[in-house]
């Protein structure tokens, strides 16, 4: 049985022992999944979920029991919901999880009256007790504005606090989406700290989001959703950073599939092949039982010191929402499942990788408990792009050498598959106990923090039969752009691309603005309606707007 088949296999095996067949709709995995090598899917990170207190004896359908009772949160008086885990500097793993009566009339779907709750545990996995109630609010995502206050997000507002443990005042954020549609409506938020604490927002409908401290404004920057492209119908997006790269994982829920994502600066991205996660595959103890969870929804992540999600946690559900009703044997909680975090690795070369790369350099970091040097089984190592080693090609390695507690290991750069494109190379391997490794790098020659130039609608003026414009462009990035930029419009117009200005940018600060002022040959006419495309280039990095306006409003005839 191949890979795809097992998880699918796995997944409505979750579901049949139920007997329920509701809300089941597969999408057809393309066919190249097939070849897709252990480590080549988000999914095959998960690991066992550790050991704690089992019990048959508590709420729940069968397919949740035997479970862990101590794994997250849960008990008989309240049904929780999505949260995520901030580490403190009391040492404590502090839950901000929303919740509501189990014995509410409604049931499940009194989740629109959820209560936020701080919760706390001596470890990232449970079992949390709560420690005092935040306020209304649902799906919270907790998260440090720049100036280190701490935010608890929730659907139309957030709590803002000085201390971890509060006290909190209730607050509502600005946002501008700058003369763009927002997509899907601004709610279930994701966040994602960027190097100078300034906050990176993806909303539920994929639409990219920037905030200077977290607290000031949030600037919509993208015209698009950034989510695969299918017909999907998308929610639960999380976004998070690490030493490398960003990443983010969000569910199309109409298709059973949840999809992971790359990107190098959080507003262009790449989806890598292979489910993200799938119903009950991912809840598994250590001796392969399954908590067979009707749906696992609003993922969240720990991180480490190095930004590397370590742990999962999913709002979990024994059966159909509609059938969970109070004082009933059905329930939700939240629980969590560690993730295996990477290897941390340096790339030694400083050229260029292309066709003339004899070899390649890859420092793999010693860490407590990771010996690489005698652990790593070499043979088993792939390096080189994902869309190589995902399917079990890349590089082999050819020789390895000590440098203290950490590991060099050569590789024939022979089949690397690294393109100009390529921001974020990856390794595949094993130990030699067969547990699998997997690992990203930065290249030294690529910019991660380049300028993010977005532009305004465009103002139009016309007189004389001459058209001007003038344009608002900012720099969102965290690095200066130069004075090389180029602003080009075209107006897309009866199958064809009309040149409507182009134009230089002048150099901006990071979050700086400026008004550029360009004319056009172009006579429009009035109260005719078009539709533009805005693009902006500067170097590399290269951004679009597409917008439909009316240049030359019937007044000005």
């Amino acid at each position: 049985m191949n890979c795809k088949t097992f998880f699918l296999a796995m997944a409505v095996c979750a579901f049949t022992a139920t007997d329920l067949n509701a809300q089941i709709t597969e999408r057809p995995r393309p066919a190249e999944w097939d070849g897709l090598v252990r480590g080549g899917r988000f999914i095959d990170r998960f690991l066992p979920m550790p050991k704690e207190k089992s019990s048959d004896r508590t709420w729940g359908g069968n397919n949740v029991l035997p479970r862990y009772v101590d794994n997250g949160i849960e008990d008989s008086e309240r049904s929780y919901w999505g949260g995520n885990i901030l580490k403190g500097d009391d040492g404590l793993y502090h839950f901000f999880v929303c919740g509501w009566p189990e014995n509410s009339p409604k049931g499940h779907h009194t989740w629109p009256e959820s209560t936020v709750y701080h919760a706390v545990c001596k470890n990232s996995v449970g079992p949390f007790a709560i420690r005092d109630t935040i306020g209304p609010g649902h799906n919270p995502e907790a998260f440090r504005a720049k100036n280190g206050q701490y935010v608890v997000y929730v659907i139309d507002g957030y709590y803002l606090a000085d201390g971890i443990n509060g006290p909190w005042s209730y607050r509502k954020f600005d946002f501008d989406p700058r003369d763009r549609r927002i997509i899907e409506g601004l709610s279930n938020l994701t966040f994602a700290r960027r190097e100078d604490s300034s906050l990176l927002m993806v909303c539920r409908g994929g639409g990219v989001w920037i905030s200077r401290t977290g607290l000031s404004v949030y600037n919509q920057i993208s015209d698009r959703r950034i989510y695969p492209d299918v017909e999907g119908a998308f929610e639960d997006p999380v976004v998070w950073r690490d030493h490398v790269q960003y990443h983010l994982i969000v569910n199309d829920w109409f298709g059973r599939i949840a999809y992971y994502l790359r990107s190098k600066d959080g507003v262009n991205w790449v989806t890598d092949p292979g489910e993200a996660y799938l119903p009950g595959v991912v809840s598994v103890h250590e001796d392969g039982k399954m908590e067979n969870w009707f749906k696992y929804e609003r993922p969240k992540v720990f991180q480490d010191e190095y930004g590397r999600a370590v742990q999962m946690n999913f709002a979990v559900i024994d059966t159909l929402k509609d059938e969970d009703r109070p004082n009933d044997r059905h329930s939700s909680k939240n629980i969590g499942i560690p993730l295996n975090p990477g290897l941390l690795m340096t790339l030694l070369d400083t050229e260029p990788i292309d066709s003339r790369t004899e070899t390649i350099r890859i420092k793999i970091a010693g860490e407590k408990n990771f010996n690489p040097a005698k652990e790593l089984d070499i043979a088993s190592l792939r390096f080189g792009a994902s869309s190589e080693v995902n399917f079990g090609r890349g590089c082999r390695a050819v020789a390895t050498e000590r440098d203290g507690a950490d590991l060099i290991v050569t590789f024939d750069a022979a089949g690397n598959g690294i393109t100009p494109e390529e921001f974020a190379p990856k390794l595949i391997g094993q130990t030699k106990k067969g547990k699998m490794v997997y690992g990203y790098v930065r290249l030294p020659w690529i910019d991660y923090n380049p300028p993010i130039l977005s532009a305004r609608k465009p103002v139009f003026e016309t007189s004389d039969r001459k058209t001007a414009l003038s344009v608002t462009v900012e720099n969102f990035g965290q690095k200066a752009s130069d004075d090389t930029a180029v602003l080009d419009i075209v107006c897309l117009c009866e199958g064809k691309r009309i040149p409507v200005t182009n134009t230089t940018v002048p150099a901006l600060q990071p979050y700086g603005k400026t008004v550029v002022e360009a004319p056009s040959a172009i006579r429009f006419e009035a109260g005719k309606e078009y539709d533009f495309v805005l693009t902006l280039t500067a170097g590399k990095e290269k951004s679009t707007f597409a917008f439909r306006t009316v240049p030359v409003s019937s007044s000005e005839r």
